[in-house]
C-alpha cells in the first residue's frame, strides 16, 4: 500500500533521515519504532506532506505523493493523527469530527451515517458531543483525534504516540479500538513510544536510529531480539 524509497529528509542543514526504505502492506499494523529524535515523527510528516524531502520517493499504491499537499494526501486516503492529539480545542466534539470529513463531499445523511460510526467505536464521545474539546481528558482527546481523522474515511491511518501521557486503564482501550480499526479493513502505521506493547500490535517493525533503519522484520521476531531491543529501545 505504501513504499518509501532513499527517502532523505533534512531541517534547514540538518539531516533527520538518511535514505531509509519503508513499506506498508495492505492490511498490516506496521510499528515504527526508535529513541527521541530518530526521526519516526519526521516521516509520518513528510508522507503527509507537511514536510518536504530532499530526495526520494514515496508511492501510495500505484500513486507517486511525494510532492502533494496535505490536503491530496488526505483525499488520497491517508490521514495522520499527530503526537499531542491536536484538536481544536474552542470547537465542540461533533464539531471536531465533522472538520475530519472536510475532504469529503457527505450528503447529509452519509455524514450522519460517519459520525454514527465512530460514536459506535467510541462510546464516550456521543455522550460528550457538544462539550467543548479542549474541556476533555487526554484519553478522551485522542479518542476524538482518531474519531476526527477516520471521518475521511482512509485507507492508512498514521497514528504517533497515542498512548503519549495516558493512564494504562485508557492505554488498554485505546489499543483494542486502534485492533478494532485494523479488523475492519483500515491499515495502521503506527509510532509508539512502549516498544513492548507495538511489537504486540503489530504485524512488522521498523527500528531507526539518528535517522536510518537499523533492524526490521517480523514484530513477533523483532520482540526476540534483545540485543536489539537494549541496543535501540532502551531494553523496553
Amino acid at each position: 500500500m505504501l513504499k518509501i524509497e532513499n527517502l532523505t529528509v533534512a531541517y534547514e542543514v540538518a539531516p533527520v533521515l538518511h535514505s531509509i526504505n519503508l513499506e506498508v502492506k495492505e492490511g498490516q499494523v506496521v510499528a515504527l519504532l526508535g529513541a527521541n529524535g530518530a526521526g519516526k515523527s519526521t516521516t509520518l510528516k513528510t508522507i503527509s506532506g507537511l514536510v518536504r524531502p530532499l530526495e526520494g520517493s514515496i508511492r501510495f499504491g500505484e500513486t507517486e505523493i511525494t510532492s502533494l499537499r496535505p490536503d491530496q494526501v488526505v483525499e488520497m486516503g491517508i490521514a495522520h493523527v499527530p503526537e499531542g492529539r491536536m484538536v481544536f480545542p474552542g470547537l465542540t466534539v461533533e464539531e471536531n469530527l465533522k472538520i475530519g470529513s472536510y475532504t469529503r463531499k457527505f450528503s447529509q445523511s452519509e455524514l450522519r451515517a460517519e459520525l454514527e460510526s465512530v460514536y459506535e467505536l467510541f462510546p464516550r464521545l456521543a455522550e460528550r458531543k457538544r462539550q467543548l474539546a479542549g474541556t476533555m481528558s487526554g484519553g478522551e482527546q485522542q479518542m476524538l483525534a482518531i474519531g476526527r481523522a477516520l471521518m475521511c474515511k482512509p485507507r492508512l491511518l498514521m497514528l504517533d504516540e497515542p498512548s503519549l501521557g495516558l493512564a494504562p486503564v485508557i492505554i488498554d482501550s485505546i489499543m483494542e479500538k486502534i485492533m478494532e480499526i485494523n479488523q475492519h479493513g483500515t491499515t495502521i502505521l503506527l509510532i509508539e513510544q512502549n516498544a513492548h506493547l507495538a511489537l504486540e500490535l503489530s504485524h512488522y517493525a521498523y527500528v531507526l536510529s539518528v535517522g536510518k533503519v537499523v533492524s526490521h522484520g517480523l514484530s513477533s521476531e523483532l520482540a526476540k531480539d534483545k540485543d536489539m531491543l537494549a541496543a535501540y529501545l532502551g531494553g523496553s
